[in-house]
């Protein structure tokens, strides 16, 4: 096992049951009924409310019965992403970690460090008999990688803390006191689909190799994105000869930079060397442009395995390339407040054809509510000039940084007190839930805290070792100053 020997033990050994246990968004079930078991087990009062959130109401320790109620606070999905030569089932097939020097990291898959490590903690706290500290409540929220759902149908009544530590950020040193709202769009767009032309070269063109990333905290590295780059060298292709698109999909999570995309070709004019010169030509112009952010890119041309039954024709394939270069991906707008913190930022998610349509997802973030609708709106602009039809999920709102904030300032003393340095502060351009918890409970006081944890929502999602034993020392400690 990759945990053996790893302190604090009661934390690796809570990870890794986690890890046994599929977890997907919207697949959270049998981790929840995990914690409803353990907490049966350990004499805990729990509760599961309509939408799969999970509380654990732990007692105080000896003496600390009247201390104030504090919330640990993570959530029970994870972002399930592979490489496409892996093998596994992510809704009933468990992760495989390995240690790599200082690090955990998984298989070919996301590791889900993000947010296990954190859960595992505060299951590790109720555990932990030496811990001192109030009443807790442990909630888990479900979906929250999906639009912070689980968090947006808390219902009154289900917590009583009035302190909050949110378990949920990825950089040890480091406590978070802001982030950024967000919002999902759906494009639909429909698509004319013909007979395969007689005599058409079938290819087959893959955009493979990219690092990908979580689309809020890795955004800022201007890393590629594979659906951007596909509709570009489609385009080019098609700048040269005829094509239509028999097939495209690229992305699969709303809140990941896609990492692959393909496409399955009609090309007339042409064949598959034609189309690997302008493919090759292309490529290199590409890499250049991303400045070696990504060493590993690879466009593969090769002949097509099957043959499709319809392709889109020309004019509609077009449009669709057309639209997809035309949207916003990456970065918008940096903070003019907060030195190096991304205020606006778009995720060009996912492609796929389904019924004659594209289906078309994004991602926006802002910090701003202003400038997170006006971002959407330019979306909508862009997709109605195509002929797509917007459909707008509900945004969620950021979390405006309390620098009165009680438990910040109690944190900070404990991190100088144990570590010999206050932590940096900082906000995130990523969705925590502390922004719709803090809109469900007014006046709760909260601050964001984890272990070091390096490129969520890819296969190269893996946590520090060391800094997961820094993490649950300064918790244990938080908690121990709260209860004094």
């Amino acid at each position: 096992m990759p945990f053996s020997g790893l302190k604090p033990e009661k934390l690796w050994e809570h990870f890794s049951k986690i890890l046994e246990i599929p977890h997907c968004s919207g697949n959270e079930e049998k981790l929840a009924e995990h914690l409803l078991s353990y907490a049966g087990e350990k004499g805990f009062e729990a509760d599961k409310d309509e939408a799969g959130n999970v509380v654990i109401r732990v007692p105080a320790s000896e003496g600390k019965e009247d201390a104030p109620t504090v919330v640990l606070q993570g959530h029970l999905d994870m972002v399930c992403e592979k490489n496409s030569d892996v093998d596994v089932d992510f809704m009933k097939d468990g992760i495989t970690a390995k240690k790599e020097g200082d690090w955990i990291t998984a298989e070919g898959t996301t590791l889900g460090a993000d947010n296990g490590v954190g859960l595992a903690a505060a299951l590790a706290i109720a555990d932990d008999e030496s811990a001192v500290h109030g009443p807790l409540e442990i909630l888990a929220t479900v979906s929250e990688e999906v639009g912070l759902i689980g968090a947006g149908e808390l219902q009154p009544g289900f917590l009583e803390g009035e302190i909050m530590l949110n378990l949920d950020s990825e950089e040890i040193g480091e406590v978070y006191i802001g982030c950024a709202g967000g919002g999902d769009s759906v494009l639909r767009l429909p698509l004319e689909m013909v007979d395969v032309p007689s005599g058409a070269a079938l290819l087959s063109v893959k955009v493979k190799g990219l690092r990908g990333g979580h689309s809020g905290i890795d955004i800022i590295e201007q890393r590629g994105n594979a659906i951007k780059v596909l509709a570009r060298v489609l385009s080019k292709i098609g700048g040269q000869h005829e094509i239509m698109i028999g097939s495209i999909q690229g992305g699969s999570k709303r809140n990941a930079i896609p990492r692959e995309a393909a496409a399955v070709i009609a090309l007339q004019g042409g064949d598959s060397s034609a189309a690997e010169k302008i493919v090759s030509d292309e490529l290199e112009k590409i890499s250049a442009e991303l400045g070696g952010t990504e060493e590993n890119m690879d466009i593969v041309v090769e002949e097509a395995d099957e043959k499709p039954g319809k392709v889109v024709n020309g004019e509609s394939a077009a449009t669709l390339l057309n639209l997809l270069i035309a949207l916003p991906h990456g970065v918008e707008t940096m903070s003019y407040d907060i030195e190096g913190l991304v205020e606006t930022s778009n995720n060009l998610a996912t492609i796929k054809v389904e019924e004659g349509k594209a289906v078309i997802g994004t991602s926006t973030r802002s910090s701003i509510a202003s400038a997170l609708h006006a971002l959407s709106d330019r979306i909508t602009a862009v997709a109605k000039l195509a002929g797509a039809e917007v459909e707008e999920e509900a945004p969620y709102p950021g979390w405006k940084p309390n620098l009165q904030s009680k438990i910040l300032a109690l944190v900070k003393k404990v991190h100088k007190r144990e570590f010999g340095e206050e932590p940096e502060m900082k906000a995130i351009h990523a969705g925590l839930e502390c922004g719709i918890i803090g809109e469900k409970f007014s006046g709760m006081d909260m601050v964001s805290f984890g272990p070091w944890i390096e490129h969520p929502h890819s296969p190269d999602e893996r946590v520090n070792i060391p800094s997961v034993e820094t993490f649950w020392k300064l918790l244990k400690a938080v908690l121990k100053e709260v209860a004094a």
